[in-house]
């Protein structure tokens, strides 16, 4: 690792929404520049222009802020290297593309669109433009500039020879320079393309490690090359492995939306945390050394993260994993902050009858997701329609019979309460089991399904009836009496 400043940057295209594999990204780029104290920079590259989705940008900057990605240059932040939105700074990749041209590692090309066809960036190479206009004489340029004919400009590659750069996940990687086509570096309507324009700004903003996806791996020898011709140094090379998702048939497949929700807004509509979907992507490729734990806070992994530690295999994303981390950290946040973070997915109307911090108290620790509340909260709304044989239970050896006897025994009692808590009904109720000569664990147990309809409940009978309320648990008491007769 270089003894200079450490410089990262996360360089997304305002396309669409923030894909998990774009977050994994951006998060490493993070964690690397907080680990060696050094400065994290987000630029907007928004160069393709017909692929601009409105407001993704603001998606972007969302995305950045839940998650506490705080980047010390970029869009409303400034900085010494602005702008940082690539569409403000067209006079400068067009003034280095013409040095290009003047140092002979470019050159102007004439011909008509579809000769001029070429590979995408993580595309297989082959075929592509054939060369035709970087044969052409000084005197031939200069006419058809002369004449107001419409080109781009083109990176002059290497014929022959090999180039080689060094990558610090997967070693040094050697390309034979006939393979590489001579991309476009600026366009005919003077938008430069992602191929050119990233390497200008990386080096004019000092990024000193560049991470993005092994997709580019194939046209880092362009970058690298260009990077040769300005006689600039370059960058430390990070190549992330790829994020994988399981299909149907148990076999893998670059991470997609037929996978589930792959954008970090679909999964936060879905229920999940911030900081659970970063402890979990975090994991995904990369692997902290001599650790015990799998959840860290963001300060915990910018302090534990290095390169070597990334792994060079495709990694799998587990929808089921994820959704344990999860559970994991809703249980772990502080009450107040879990009912304020479930308030945006309780959209069924509560009855006035519900004490909702109670119900939430109970809920707590045992939700995987917070969209699931409606679902676990139906049954204090409403009793679900259930069968009497639900109050049977082997283990209690309550039979229908017996548990309308107790019900009938608990009705005068609990209409005689004068405190409806949780420590004084079970109190109540304990009492009236030796009463009766019972186990209470009987009793509660035909009480609570008198009380919630369901086999397995987030609380016990006297819970569920301090959540309640007195007239709503003596109503449901009274109507599985009915039930049972």
């Amino acid at each position: 690792m270089s003894a200079t400043r450490v410089v990262t940057r996360f360089a997304p295209s305002p396309t669409g929404y923030m894909h998990i594999g774009n977050l994994r990204t951006a998060l490493y780029a993070y964690l690397l520049a907080r680990h060696h104290g050094g400065t994290f920079i987000l630029r907007i590259e928004d160069t393709d222009r017909q692929r601009l989705v409105a407001d993704a940008t603001k998606v972007i900057l969302d995305t950045l802020r839940i998650t506490g990605l705080s980047y010390d240059e970029g869009p409303g932040v400034g900085g010494p290297h602005g702008p940082y939105v690539q569409s403000e700074r067209l006079d400068i990749y067009r003034r280095y593309a013409l040095e290009l041209i003047e140092k002979g590692a470019a050159y102007y090309c004439f011909c008509a669109k579809e000769r001029q066809e070429e590979p995408e960036p993580g595309e297989a190479l082959g075929g592509g433009y054939d060369r035709h206009c970087r044969y052409l004489s000084k005197e031939e340029v200069e006419a058809r500039l002369a004449a107001g004919m419409p080109y781009v400009i083109r990176q002059k590659m290497p014929l022959d020879g090999t180039t080689v750069f060094y990558d610090e996940v997967f070693g040094e990687i050697a390309t034979e320079n006939k393979e590489l086509q001579d991309q476009v570096l600026l366009k005919a309507d003077g938008y430069p393309t992602y191929n050119f324009c990233h390497v200008v700004d990386d080096y004019l903003m000092g990024v000193t490690h560049v991470l993005r996806g092994t997709e580019y791996l194939t046209s880092t020898p362009k970058y690298a090359l260009l990077y040769d011709s300005f006689g600039w140094p370059r960058p430390h090379y990070v190549h992330l492995p790829l994020m994988m998702g399981r299909n149907g048939d148990g076999s893998v497949s670059k991470l997609s939306k037929r996978h589930g929700s792959v954008s970090f807004a679909d999964l936060l509509a879905d229920g999940f945390l911030p900081q659970a979907i970063l402890n979990y992507i975090a994991l995904l490729g990369w692997c902290p050394k001599d650790s015990q734990t799998e959840f860290y806070s963001l300060a915990e992994l910018a302090e534990l993260f290095t390169v070597d530690g990334i792994s060079k295999s495709p990694s799998v994303f587990d929808f089921d994993k994820l959704l344990w981390f999860n559970g994991e950290y809703i249980r772990r946040l502080p009450f107040p902050e879990f009912a304020q973070a479930i308030k945006p997915f309780l959209r069924t109307p509560l009855p006035d009858f519900v004490d909702l911090d109670r119900a939430l108290a109970l809920l707590h620790g045992r939700l995987d997701k917070l969209s699931l509340i409606d679902e676990k909260m139906a049954f204090f709304v409403q009793v679900p329609p259930y069968e009497t044989a639900l109050f049977c239970n082997k283990k209690n050896k309550v039979t229908e019979e017996q548990a309308r006897g107790y019900l009938a025994a608990a009705l005068p009692v609990l209409e005689g309460l004068t405190e409806w808590e949780g420590a004084a009904l079970y109190q109540a109720m304990t009492e009236l089991a030796a009463r009766l000569d019972c186990k209470p664990a009987a009793l509660l147990w035909c009480l609570r399904i008198a009380v919630s309809g369901l086999l397995v409940t987030p609380g016990g009978a006297t819970e569920i009836m301090a959540v309640i309320g007195r007239d709503e648990s003596l109503l449901r008491v009274r109507a599985a009496l009915d039930k049972l007769s």
